[in-house]
C-alpha cells in the first residue's frame, strides 16, 4: 500500500503547473522563453505575477498535500510523511509529463517542509527574503534557505531525525538543481529578480 501513496505523491508533484499555465493560459511553450525552466520564477519573468502567483501556490500545495493528507492515510510511522514529501519533490523536478525535465523543486520542497516543520521553514523563509532583498538573486536566496533549513530543524524539531535527514537531503538536492545558477553567479551573469524576459 505504501507504494501506491509514493506513486500518488510523485504524480501529484509531477504535475507541470508552469508548463500547463503557460501553454493553455498564454499559448506559449515556457521551454522556449526566459530561462526555459519550468518554475514559478520563470513564469514571472515571462508572464508576470498574474500567472506566477497561482503557479507558485499550486507548486507549494503539491508538496504539502502528500505530507499532510496522504501521510496519515499511508501509515503511522514517522518516516512516511517525509518519504512522501521527497517523492513529490522528485516528481516536480523529474516530471514524467515533461520528459523528466521539470522545475528546480524549491516551491514544492517548501510545501513539504511547511507541513512537516513550519517553524524551521519560517527561519528559512526569513533568510530567503533577506538574501533576495539584499542581492536580488532568487537562486542564491533559495540555496541559502535550503541549507539553513536542516540547521533550523535541529533547534525546532530535535526529536525527529527524519525531518533533519530530509532537510539535509533537500538542501543537497536543491543545490544540485541550481548548478547552472551557481555557474552564472560565479561569472556575474545571473539575472536579478524583477527583470522580466531574461534568465532566472
Amino acid at each position: 500500500m505504501i507504494w501506491l501513496w509514493i506513486a500518488a505523491s510523485y504524480l501529484l508533484g509531477a504535475l507541470p503547473t508552469s508548463h500547463l499555465a503557460a501553454r493553455y493560459g498564454a499559448g506559449i511553450n515556457l521551454r522556449e522563453h526566459g530561462s526555459k525552466n519550468l518554475g514559478a520564477t520563470n513564469v514571472y519573468r515571462v508572464l508576470g505575477w498574474k500567472y506566477a502567483v497561482p503557479v507558485g501556490l499550486v507548486d507549494v500545495a503539491k508538496g504539502a498535500v502528500p505530507v499532510a493528507v496522504f501521510g496519515p492515510l499511508a501509515g503511522s510511522q514517522p518516516w512516511i510523511p517525509v518519504l512522501l514529501g521527497v517523492a513529490a519533490v522528485v516528481g516536480h523536478v523529474y516530471s514524467v509529463f515533461v520528459r523528466f525535465k521539470g522545475g528546480k523543486g524549491v516551491a514544492t520542497a517548501a510545501g513539504a517542509v511547511l507541513a512537516l516543520a513550519p517553524a524551521a521553514l519560517g527561519v528559512s523563509a526569513a533568510a530567503w527574503i533577506l538574501v533576495l532583498a539584499v542581492t536580488g538573486y532568487v537562486s542564491a536566496a533559495s540555496m541559502l534557505g535550503a541549507i539553513l533549513f536542516p540547521l533550523a530543524v535541529r533547534f525546532t524539531n530535535p526529536e525527529n531525525p527524519y525531518i533533519f535527514g530530509l532537510g539535509v537531503a533537500l538542501a543537497g538536492f536543491i543545490v544540485v538543481t541550481h548548478r547552472s545558477n551557481i555557474r552564472r553567479l560565479a561569472t556575474g551573469q545571473e539575472n536579478r529578480f524583477g527583470r522580466r524576459g531574461r534568465r532566472d
